[in-house]
C-alpha cells in the first residue's frame, strides 16, 4: 500500500535549528479520492520512548474531507490519555498542531 499513497508530509519541530533531534515529529501519508480521504497513516516521534501510531486517529479521517474539524478530532484521538511529565506538558498541544500542519501539507 505504501506506493499507492499520493500525498505525504513530514514535520519536524526542533528546539533550535542547530539541534538534530526532534522535540516532536509527524510523518503523514494520505490517499485522497477527489476531496475524500480514503486512507491515512501517521507516525509520531519525539514524544515517547519510540515512534508510534494511533490507528483510531487514522481511521477517523477515512471517508471524510480534511477540514479543521476533522483534523482536530483526529488530533484529540492522538493525545487521548496522554500523561505528560511536569517538564514536557507543552508537547500535547505541539503534537496536535504538528499533525494539523502535516495533514494540510500532505493535502496540497
Amino acid at each position: 500500500m505504501a506506493s499507492a499513497f499520493a500525498r505525504s508530509s513530514y514535520v519536524k519541530v526542533r528546539d533550535r535549528r542547530s539541534f538534530e533531534f526532534a522535540v516532536v515529529s509527524v510523518a503523514a501519508l494520505l490517499r485522497v479520492d477527489g476531496r475524500m480521504v480514503t486512507d491515512a497513516r501517521f507516525a509520531f516521534g519525539g514524544v515517547a520512548p519510540r515512534p508510534w501510531r494511533v490507528r483510531a486517529a487514522e481511521e477517523s479521517l477515512r471517508g471524510k474531507r480534511l477540514t479543521d474539524e476533522t483534523i482536530a478530532a483526529a488530533a484529540e484521538l492522538v493525545v487521548a490519555g496522554a500523561v505528560p511529565r511536569e517538564h514536557n506538558g507543552f508537547k500535547v498541544e505541539l503534537v496536535r498542531r504538528s499533525l494539523a500542519k502535516a495533514l494540510w501539507e500532505a493535502n496540497r
